[in-house]
């Protein structure tokens, strides 16, 4: 998030205000003031030559305009593409120029998140969970705003997760668990037969803490959840409370493992290894396979006699050209490890079925795997 000051207009009373962006995106360097008059097609037109707009007329007035705009972003033809990897990197690239348009439409706010403008909704308690405190007035896109508003709904009312009979609350910043798949799949693994002597387990990046709660459901008495990211760490202690399990589960704050060994150590990591946009995509991109590599590297050090460590992972990044067919395979071989099993589940997301997808190739032919990985001494038993 970046904390600096946007210039506004001239002939503004103040010179100056803060400027609010989780995306990490810096001010806009040109600013004018915009109203109910302005067309779409003036609007898009400033956007696209770099000119923000900030907003004084009524805010829904504002999302509509919003909405014209996107129509106009969306109408821009795609070139041609001869790779899956070519299909990739020309969808992020679109995607960055959507959201820098997009961004361009500002959103004044006074002390306290609260939105000067008429028939503005309510968006305190959203922005708080969001951004916390604001004891001063700010700006930020409405595109930014809206994503706030719809983090707010998916955590207040939550994730249906079926294996735990439950729902999941995620909050803003920290990836929901929508693809339901990677969940059965630990549902469903059988548990390690060592887990009968020592019920441990460690959830590596746990983030909502989801699946901390499907272990500790199936009866692993103790669960230590490790994150990096403060909101995730908050996030995870938050839904083992909903959940009941706060006994069974503790969440520390570290980079990949805790302290000692598991006889289950589990890791979900981000699927593609490409850098993040923003902060907000960690969750979803890993630079370089950090986190991968990471995990491999580390989990022999970490898993008790006879234990396992769970890789659940997409190979959609190797139908996107991201990662060659076989690199997974020789990263658990150089890490000292060998594979016990795996357990597949194709993906049931509306992206999945749809053929004007940009990625729909990739898509089409995507496998989530839940790779049972034991150190090469040890050839563990399953319950």
């Amino acid at each position: 998030m970046t904390d600096t000051r946007l210039a506004l207009p001239d002939g503004d009373a103040a010179h100056s205000v803060r400027w609010q962006s989780e995306a990490g995106v810096a001010p806009p360097k040109k600013v004018v003031v915009a109203d109910d008059t302005l067309t779409a097609d003036m609007a898009f037109r400033l956007a696209s030559e770099g000119t923000a707009l900030l907003w004084r007329g009524d805010f829904q007035n504002a999302r509509q305009l919003l909405q014209a705009m996107a129509r106009r972003v969306d109408r821009k033809p795609r070139k041609p593409v001869v790779t899956p990897r070519d299909a990739f990197n020309q969808h992020r690239l679109a995607q960055s120029q959507r959201a820098r348009t997009l961004g361009m439409l500002l959103i004044p706010f006074e002390p306290g998140h609260v939105i000067p403008l008429r028939r503005a909704p309510d968006v305190v308690e959203a922005c708080t969970q969001a951004h916390g405190e604001a004891g001063e007035p700010y700006v930020c896109s409405l595109r930014e705003l809206l994503g706030v508003i719809s983090a707010y709904e998916w955590r207040r009312n939550g994730v249906d997760i079926p294996a735990l009979g439950a729902h999941i609350h995620p909050h803003y910043g920290v990836f929901s668990p929508v693809r339901g798949e990677y969940v059965d799949l630990v549902a469903k693994a059988p548990l390690p037969a060592a887990l009968k002597s020592d019920s441990t387990a460690f959830d590596i990046g746990t983030g909502t803490g989801v699946l901390s709660a499907v272990l500790a459901k199936r009866g692993v008495e103790r669960v230590v959840a490790t994150d990096q990211d403060a909101r995730a760490l908050a996030c995870a202690r938050d839904n083992v409370a909903r959940v009941g399990i706060g006994a069974q589960v503790e969440v520390i704050e570290a980079d990949l493992f805790p302290a000692g060994r598991a006889p289950l150590v589990v890791c979900n990591p981000p699927w593609l290894p490409a850098r993040p946009s923003s902060p907000l995509e960690y969750a979803v991109y890993d630079p370089d396979s950090r986190m991968l590599r990471g995990f491999l590297d580390g989990l022999a050090a970490h898993l008790a006699p006879g234990g396992e460590g769970w890789l659940i992972l997409s190979d959609f990044a190797e139908h996107l050209g991201l990662r060659a067919p076989g690199e997974l395979a020789g990263l658990i071989e150089a890490a000292g490890l060998k594979v016990a099993g795996r357990h597949d589940a194709r993906p049931r997301h509306p992206k999945a079925a749809d053929a004007t997808d940009p990625l729909h190739a990739a898509r089409a032919k995507e496998v989530t795997t839940l790779w049972r990985l034991v150190a090469k001494s040890d050839t563990p038993l399953s319950r």
